[in-house]
């Protein structure tokens, strides 16, 4: 991310307007782009001096060049601790850091490339395998048990990577929250599996639907029960919230390059943040796990698909794969990354301590 490379002045959060949800869902899909997942080693570099040379006041605007380093960045390295974390330079498609001066380096952690399959970049290539696996019908027991345990892996995975750092994650907590929600997951799916066919009242057709959206409620169910559970010393400790800076605050920082300090750690933000992300990973599971598997089902009533059985895995992942292309920005944009709240929503502590118009924010997470 552009926050842990060297130099005072930041780069614009975005191209497009991320107040607006249109401007946040054209952000996420340059976040999502797979194409960044062929940088090779020296465009990376070569990025991370543009933005550098940026940074540092060597480039004074923006160019294409420079835009697509950003999206680079931005969608392979970890964030590390940015030195201004303010709304303009915030991660975005990360957490909250905690502030550092200029003479503090980041995190061992971060400002290295993303395990590969976690980055966001991979997510429609890495979901792809594993939600055919699920969506594959007629699935024996052992089947639907391995498939389960594929997803929840992929997602404690993705989540561990993209936590809010300000708050450590311990390795028990990681441990548990896997184990609870494979365990929701494998309970859903095979509770679900045994009782769709008992639902005489309803016609086989009908039948049939509802045992293709089994996956989905059990993914759906795990997905956000994952993320409380790996981000719950998140709601039990708070997370870190910053006053919304002004213009004239925000070039007179810039020009200080001091950081700007948290204000403290809310729960209530935490919560807000956890929320909302958990309900984003129920959306973006929605068109996902209903639509390839409803239109599956009126696929395989059509005679082209009858004498053609050897299709069916790749119509499926198509299906699959075209989905996952257009639900994935539309998922992440649901909420704003970076969010403002009014500081009289907060804790009493808060109330005073706004910025710009009495707000205050912070980095939602993903």
């Amino acid at each position: 991310m552009s926050a842990s490379l060297p130099g005072n002045r930041d780069l614009p959060a975005s191209q497009y307007d991320l107040s607006t949800y249109w401007g946040r869902v054209k952000q996420s899909a340059q976040l999502a782009d797979p194409r960044t997942l062929f940088t090779s080693s020296a465009d990376l570099e070569h990025a991370k001096e543009l933005v550098s040379s940026y940074k540092q006041g060597r480039i004074q605007h923006m160019t294409p060049d420079l835009w697509r380093a950003k999206k680079v960045i931005d969608s392979t390295l970890h964030p590390g601790t940015p030195q201004i974390p303010h709304h303009h330079c915030a991660p975005t498609h990360l957490r909250n850091q905690q502030a550092t001066g200029p003479d503090r380096q980041p995190l061992p952690d971060t400002g290295q490339p993303v395990f590969f399959p976690f980055r966001m970049s991979c997510f429609v290539i890495s979901n792809l395998v594993v939600t055919a696996g699920m969506l594959t019908p007629n699935l024996s027991t052992t089947g639907i048990l391995a498939w389960q345990v594929a997803n929840q892996s992929l997602n404690v995975g993705i989540n561990a990577a993209n936590a809010n750092k300000s708050t450590p994650l311990d390795t028990s907590t990681m441990v548990q929250s896997y184990f609870l929600a494979v365990g929701v997951s494998c309970s859903v799916a095979l509770g679900l599996n045994a009782l769709v066919p008992r639902l005489r009242r309803l016609s086989p057709s009908a039948r049939t639907t509802l045992g293709r959206l089994v996956p989905f409620a059990a993914v759906a169910s795990a997905s956000a029960l994952n993320v409380f559970l790996m981000r719950g010393e998140e709601i039990r400790r708070g997370i870190d919230v910053y006053p919304v800076l002004s213009d004239a605050d925000k070039a007179a920082q810039e020009a200080s390059g001091a950081p700007v300090p948290s204000l403290g750690k809310s729960k209530k933000a935490a919560t807000l943040a956890v929320g909302e992300t958990a309900l984003s990973r129920v959306f973006n599971a929605t068109p996902i796990m209903v639509l390839p598997p409803l239109i599956l089902v009126r696929l395989q009533r059509t005679a082209w698909l009858q004498q053609r059985q050897r299709m069916l895995l790749p119509v499926n992942l198509g299906l699959i794969l075209t989905t996952s292309i257009f639900a994935l920005p539309l998922a992440l944009a649901a909420f704003p990354q970076r969010q403002k709240v009014s500081a009289r929503s907060l804790e009493k502590e808060f109330w005073d301590k706004g910025g710009d118009g009495g707000q205050v924010e912070f980095n939602r997470g993903i």
